[in-house]
């Protein structure tokens, strides 16, 4: 009849309607009580007590919720949150309490009724005021942040957080904090790690799906970087309130870590993924294009996909199949045929009728494999409860349970999934080697028997809640956050097992999860402004140890893009570590959503889209041999793969100007077009000779340029040093237009055209 959850359902940005507000007041604060009721209570009282004096305080029925997140145009997802948003919306009461003082223990519960005279009375809730106060933990590390800056916010039951300031000067920057849409550097801003699953206008909102407390100040006068070790929520303020004061808050029981870098930022870079784990050098095929669309549901359609690429000369090297499974254990491809069972299953367990969207799945993978094309299936880390599960999933489900291997609520309960996405579902506890092996065993037989080549390890954030219960000691303040790392972490150790590289691709993380596969920018939609966003999330996500990281070409969702998005879009991703299209569920209504070049050039009428999307994919095979050097390099210590131009010139303050420039390993200079109509575009070349890696002329460093900017032909430079290795790469032969003149790279210098000054 009645709900009231103090700390809300657990979401991170958004209010429910039947929390505390706020959750965790402060002193002199009044709360905001709220409570869901049923339809039929027509009255709730809130019985509050204070220092043993009981008072009523009448609750008035609101009128709306304001859990939720933001609206996005179109897709399943977008329905899902809708849904979520209404469901939130059902009967809410709300009062204020009288003001609250530190020290004091306060006591609340509430009353409802029905016009039939029934009424119910819910259980005692506690709640004290919290004030912050100069001793209370200790601060590791607190030697370095500004004097007599260190608080710890205490409340009837001991600290809550910590707070310090970190001194930064008038002409440093202040860049990390894991992948970030909004900016390059931060500051100004204010942001917080939370692992949070924002779909789309992640850019607008400042919310990431792979957030990492770590940062680097950089300036004239060096570089530093700082690693606030915790997976507990932190908050920064980077001078938006104090322009010289960069202020961290972290969430802390009373002991916190702060771990100081010294050196130039690739140095810096090193020593923090030497504290969290290094990542692992992938096979030189992650470099190929990757092709997908959530629609890709039967065999058939896999194969026509793949022969057009074929028949088009677009030539592919991974293959994501989202829609291979059941969508109810996420181990049987659709339309097979087995007996439920306790056990993993073998290959030898399952039966194909002729009509079978996937008829033969083993023929199918040898076939691609055939044709030099790796296969990456989908799977998302829950066990769905709706509809009701029956057959394997009940089993799963009930194993799950049974064994203790969910994620559990404090009271002891399985957790169930409060996102919007797949509500109620069960989520395996994969912070436990015997759980992660328990999970990834009813895959095996993908790997070791269908010779599948990686997994996409979607939806890693479905852990809400301050006080779930993990296997390995963890809270949910202090688990959540490295619930995705552990899920990858499982499916890499699975294809390990195998004999395989680990190959994953994920889209939530965490700190640690630079040793996990790699990952993708997450939703957006096929707009320019979500194009410069996800390239400024791929330059902050590398800034911090990502080194495989890609994103879906001019967007998955929403209205297909244009032409001229797509070829501009394809033409950036072309020189980012991983090149992958990817399109949104759209209910198999017509004309269809996916971003294959084909259906881009049929709904547009641009009959620029197929040419040029081939050089850039033969360009991409051009480029493998490069990609996976640099990688070797970056993996092994050396600067980020993608890089922002702070690794190679920290002291230069004109690369701050161009935010959405970077390189591309050692050699290659990355200046995006990402607005409509233009031919030509300015950008920054930093200091040292480059070549113009389509005309071969050289340019002086350490100035302004403009270039031309054919959408053929993205503006991309090489540095003169590199030129005559890779010069080679860049011909169009083969790729469906003209080669370059020899001269182009044989002697670049007599071609030169210096820049002005």
């Amino acid at each position: 009849m009645i709900r009231h959850r103090p700390m809300g359902s657990g979401h991170p940005y958004a209010e429910t309607e039947d929390q505390r507000v706020p959750a965790r007041p402060l002193d002199g604060e009044s709360v905001e009580l709220r409570v869901r009721a049923a339809a039929k209570v027509d009255a709730v009282v809130c019985e509050w007590v204070a220092d043993g004096t009981p008072i009523e305080l009448p609750m008035e029925k609101a009128s709306a919720a304001s859990e939720g997140t933001s609206a996005g145009d179109g897709g399943h997802l977008a329905s899902a949150q809708a849904k979520a948003t209404r469901a939130a919306a059902a009967g809410s009461w709300s009062v204020r309490s009288p003001v609250l003082r530190a020290g004091s223990r306060y006591a609340y519960r509430f009353r409802a009724a029905t016009a039939d005279g029934a009424s119910r009375t819910s259980r005692w809730f506690e709640v004290t005021a919290a004030s912050w106060r100069e001793s209370g933990g200790n601060l590791e590390g607190a030697d370095r942040v500004v004097p007599g800056s260190v608080r710890w916010l205490h409340d009837g039951d001991g600290v809550l957080r910590v707070r310090f300031d970190i001194a930064i000067n008038p002409d440093e920057h202040v860049v990390g904090f894991g992948e970030r849409f909004d900016a390059v550097d931060q500051r100004g801003r204010t942001l917080d790690a939370v692992v949070f699953e924002q779909y789309k206008n992640q850019g607008t909102l400042g919310r990431t799906y792979l957030p990492m407390p770590f940062f680097f100040v950089i300036g004239p006068n060096g570089s530093h970087g700082w690693h606030v070790q915790t997976s507990a929520r932190v908050w920064f303020d980077v001078g938006a309130s104090e322009p010289g004061l960069l202020r961290v808050e972290a969430e802390t029981s009373g002991d916190l870590t702060l771990r100081a870098y010294e050196g130039s930022p690739t140095e810096i870079l090193a020593q923090f993924v030497k504290d969290v784990g290094a990542p692992e050098e992938l096979p030189s095929w992650v470099f190929r294009l990757w092709a997908s669309a959530n629609e890709w549901n039967t065999q058939a359609r896999v194969l026509t996909e793949m022969n057009q690429h074929r028949d088009l000369d677009i030539p592919v090297g991974a293959l994501v199949i989202e829609a291979w499974s059941d969508e109810s254990t996420f181990t049987a491809f659709r339309g097979a045929q087995y007996d439920p069972t306790e056990r993993p299953h073998t290959w030898a367990d399952y039966s194909f009728p002729p009509n079978s969207p996937w008829p033969d799945p083993k023929a199918m993978i040898d076939e691609l494999h055939a044709r030099d094309i790796k296969v990456i299936l989908w799977q998302i880390p829950l066990q769905k409860m709706r509809p009701h599960p029956t057959g394997q999933a009940a089993i799963d489900a009930r194993q799950l349970v049974e064994k203790g291997y969910g994620v559990r609520e404090a009271d002891g309960r399985p957790y169930r999934n409060r996102g919007w996405w797949f509500p109620l579902a069960l989520m395996p506890d994969l912070s436990s080697q015997e759980i992660r092996d328990w999970w990834t065993a009813k895959r095996r037989y993908l790997v070791a028997e269908l010779d599948i080549d990686g997994f996409k390890t979607d939806g890693g954030e479905h852990a809400w809640g301050h006080d779930l219960r993990y296997a390995d000691g963890r809270r949910g303040s202090d688990g959540n956050n490295l619930a995705p790392v552990n899920y990858a972490r499982a499916f890499g150790d699975l294809l390990r097992s195998c004999g395989k590289p680990p190959v994953t691709f994920s889209r939530a993380g965490f700190t640690g999860s630079q040793a996990h596969g790699a990952y993708w920018a997450g939703d957006e939609a096929s707009t320019w402004t979500a194009f410069r966003s996800s390239i400024t999330a791929g330059i902050t996500a590398s800034a911090c140890g990502i080194v495989y990281w890609g994103w879906d070409i001019a967007g998955f969702s929403g209205p297909i893009p244009d032409g001229e998005l797509y070829l501009r879009a394809a033409g950036t991703s072309c020189f980012m570590p991983i090149m992958q299209y990817h399109s949104e569920y759209n209910h198999h209504r017509h004309p269809n959503g996916d971003r294959t070049p084909w259906n881009i050039a049929e709904r547009t009428g641009d009959t620029r889209v197929i040419p040029v999307f081939r050089r850039f994919a033969h360009l991409r095979e051009r480029l493998v041999p490069y990609l996976t050097e640099q990688a070797r390099a970056a993996v092994h210590g050396g600067a980020p793969l993608m890089r922002a131009l702070f690794f190679d010139h920290p002291t230069d303050p004109e690369i701050w100007r161009f935010p959405l420039q970077y390189q591309l390993g050692d050699a290659l200079l990355v200046i995006p077009v990402t607005e409509p109509g233009v031919d030509q575009v300015t950008g920054y070349l930093p200091a040292g000779d480059w070549v113009d890696v389509w005309t071969g002329t050289e340019h002086q460093g350490a100035r302004e340029v403009t270039l031309s900017a054919p959408i053929e032909h993205p503006p991309v430079l090489c540095r003169a040093e590199r030129w005559t290795d890779l010069a080679a790469i860049f011909s169009d032969a083969g790729a469906g237009g003209p080669e370059l003149g020899e001269a182009a790279f044989s002697a670049p210098a007599a071609r030169s055209c210096r820049a002005a000054p």
